[in-house]
């Protein structure tokens, strides 16, 4: 038997309790023994039954216990049989292993070349634009090279084959219908000409196969080559089968197309590089050239009034020879030194027209490869800065200061040349005009001199 709990002691002292409250209340004795006997009876069928659940608890416990230690028992069993069969496999593992090794001989080596080959080629296809007309030719050489068992006498057939085909369709210039990735992005179906490995052209213009870009689609250039280049394209389009065209073949595949679509042109090398020295330059020679060209209008005008001058007798005051005539023949009577300084008087009075203009287009031609000095000065400083900031381990951070110093450079020669000989060969013209003038006021004096004498 347990020992009664605190429970059964708190029951006991409520029913004495109420007893002893019954007893307040006029209660007998033998009322209250007859409760505390109730009491102790329902107290034993509470510990009874409590008695009886931990003897069921316990037997279950006991059951459990011996099912665990079977269950135990059983995978320790199944996990001796399986260790004894994962040896046994691995024993003829390794004795099928040594049986193929055994087998295959000389076979191990040529597995090993057609891994290899079929990389090979599965490289040289992926970058031939040949794949833009027959796409996806060379994923099962893909997985050929990946594969750890030999091949099969089709599969070396199919790989001899591709090899095959490259080789010649290297030599073919074909016509075909392909999807076409234009310079705006679009996508499209166009009739396509292909020239071996090396170009193919489609409405006249370049395209480009690059494999690391294109979805097995040819590219067209944004920036085609020149118009003599575009016009081969589209007469080798338009050409019928067997009829000869000249056509310009890019033999790098693909590399020197691509450098002619990364490369500058002069105006964008201008605006990029140039700078703020570039534009000033540019304004210097746009300036100098519409000053020379003023100037060789109105001395070839002039030089046209002179020749017809000096056709004529009579003067003519509208050009130099006719004021410089007019002098003799407003002073007919005048002395020989007279006349000749008059002369003198009037031909410096026309050479000053002449000659003007023709100092500031000197000094632009000074001005020019001085500004040209300068942008070069100026990218020189850009590139030390770059180098300051991100050191000399990337050549392209320093590539926009000597470019600036370059093509300013560049500009201001450009610009200072042909201003110097339009110089020169202005002055010259100036100084015929002057000349002449000053031969025809020699003859005046000579005649005179003659006549007098």
């Amino acid at each position: 038997m347990r020992t009664p709990n605190v429970k059964t002691m708190k029951i006991t002292l409520a029913a004495s309790l109420l007893a002893l409250s019954g007893t307040a209340l006029g209660q007998t004795l033998e009322e209250l023994a007859q409760q505390v006997q109730r009491a102790v009876a329902q107290e034993g069928q509470i510990n009874a039954q409590r008695e009886a659940e931990f003897q069921r608890d316990r037997n279950n416990q006991q059951q459990l216990l011996q099912r665990a230690r079977q269950e135990l028992a059983n995978e320790e069993a199944r996990s001796d049989r399986l260790k004894a069969e994962y040896d046994q496999n691995e024993r003829q593992l390794a004795e099928l292993e040594t049986v193929l090794a055994e087998r295959m001989g000389n076979l191990g080596e040529l597995f090993g070349i057609v891994r290899q080959a079929s990389g090979d080629v599965q490289s040289t296809l992926s970058d031939s634009m040949v794949s833009a007309q027959f796409p996806g030719r060379g994923e099962f050489l893909s997985e050929l090279a990946q594969r750890r068992e030999l091949p099969t006498v089709g599969e070396l057939r199919q790989l001899w084959s591709a090899m095959v085909t490259e080789i010649a369709q290297a030599g073919k210039v074909v016509k075909f219908t392909g999807p076409v990735e234009l310079a705006n992005g679009e996508k499209t179906e166009q009739e396509v000409v292909r020239v071996g490995v090396f170009n193919a052209v489609s409405n006249g213009s370049f395209l480009d196969w690059d494999p690391s870009k294109s979805d097995e689609n040819l590219i067209e250039l944004a920036r085609q080559p020149s118009d003599r280049y575009a016009s081969m394209a589209s007469d080798l389009q338009g050409a019928t089968a067997g009829e000869p065209v000249d056509m310009a073949v890019d033999f790098s595949r693909g590399q020197i197309l691509r450098a002619v679509v990364q490369s500058k042109s002069p105006i964008e090398r201008v605006k990029e590089d140039g700078g703020p020295v570039g534009y000033v330059i540019i304004g210097v020679g746009l300036l100098g050239l519409l000053l020379c060209l003023w100037k060789a209008i109105v001395l070839y005008s002039t030089g046209g009034k002179i020749s017809r001058q000096l056709k004529s007798d009579s003067p003519n005051k509208s050009n130099p020879l006719g004021r410089v005539m007019a002098v003799y023949a407003d002073n007919p009577q005048s002395d020989i030194e007279t006349l000749e300084l008059k002369l003198d008087e009037a031909i410096l009075r026309e050479t000053a027209p002449l000659e003007s203009g023709l100092s500031f287009i000197k000094v632009l031609y000074v001005v020019a490869p001085l500004l040209g000095l300068l942008g070069t000065v100026v990218g020189m400083i850009a590139t030390f800065q770059m180098i300051t900031l991100f050191g000399t381990g990337d050549p392209r951070m320093m590539a926009g200061g000597i470019s600036t110093a370059l093509v300013t450079t560049v500009l201001g020669l450009v610009v200072a040349i042909p201003l110097t000989l339009f110089h020169s060969f202005l002055q010259g013209k100036a100084k015929a005009l002057i000349q002449v003038l000053e031969e025809q006021a020699a003859g005046i004096v000579a005649r005179i001199a003659e006549r007098n004498g």
